[in-house]
């Protein structure tokens, strides 16, 4: 019997918009890495993937929303996180959430699509 699809899209576009379904830090072997740092860095590879799909880069990112487990992380997941942005950075909201995975972290992202 083959895994069933989870109910939902890993980017839509509407309009000059694409929006990216929350990423979490699943390696390609379905392992989590150990600490914040890898695991952001992790999430945002693959952030970058998926916008790679549609010619975009991390620069084209204009809001992020994190959803982080342990507020004790928010210094070192802000140093991880901003070395793969540049200016104009993304608006940015983060929340403390719990996850329905054993993850420190999940993110999402809406990206501008060329005119």
């Amino acid at each position: 019997m083959s895994k069933p699809a989870l109910p939902f899209s890993p980017c839509r576009e509407v309009g000059d918009m694409l929006y990216l379904s929350g990423e979490v830090p699943f390696a390609d072997d379905g392992t989590i890495p150990e600490g914040i740092v890898a695991q952001t860095d992790l999430v945002l590879a693959r952030i970058s993937r998926t916008l790679a799909t549609k010619d975009l880069t991390l620069d084209d990112v204009v809001s992020a929303t994190v959803y982080l487990t342990d507020k004790s992380d928010f210094g070192p997941f802000n140093v991880a996180y901003a070395k793969h942005f540049s200016d104009p950075l993304p608006v940015r909201t983060t929340v403390i959430a719990d996850l329905v995975i054993p993850a420190k972290l999940e993110i999402t992202v809406i990206a501008k699509l060329p005119a």
